[in-house]
């Protein structure tokens, strides 16, 4: 069942301390996730191509509406999640409040953290944070052709 991928921090840390002591690798993704659409899917599926475990860090509706503005989410952020959870690729998900993902990547360190390709390796943000401990940053999925926000802008008419 996938609710029972969502998971807080600590036990996500405790999954991938697990994993990692069985010889497997850890990716982490992360994003809002509003209006789930096919680039999101191919985006977590291809970073799941670069690890054994897939770790999916989904921002809080508090955290969307700082980065993505008022009226954002339009799907609260447990149906988010949930949504996240249930595709196969996807192995562990978690909520997060921050502004950015550091205290999450500071946490869990991942092998490899993933962003689409929205970003290049160079302008990944937290690029910093991830090789101060020694992990990698990749991107990852399809040509950045879909978003949630031109969904709802098309949605309102716009």
């Amino acid at each position: 069942m996938s609710l029972s991928k969502i998971e807080p921090l600590a036990a996500v840390v405790d999954k991938v301390r697990a994993a990692r002591a069985q010889g497997r690798t850890v990716a982490m993704a992360n994003g809002v996730f509003d209006l789930l659409h096919v680039g999101h899917v191919r985006y977590l599926q291809a970073a799941k191509g670069l690890a054994d475990v897939l770790v999916v860090a989904v921002n809080s509706d508090a955290s969307t509406r700082a980065y993505k503005g008022p009226g954002r989410p339009v799907v609260p952020e447990a149906e988010r999640a949930e949504l996240v959870a249930a595709l196969a690729c996807t192995d562990h998900v978690l909520l997060f409040d921050d502004a950015d993902v550091r205290a999450v990547l500071r946490a869990l360190k991942p092998d490899v953290h993933v962003k689409g390709t929205d970003y290049t390796e160079a302008s990944i943000p937290e690029r910093d944070e991830v090789l101060a401990y020694g992990g990698r940053v990749a991107v990852a999925g399809d040509p950045k052709d879909h978003s949630s926000t031109d969904m709802i802008r098309r949605l309102n008419g716009g």
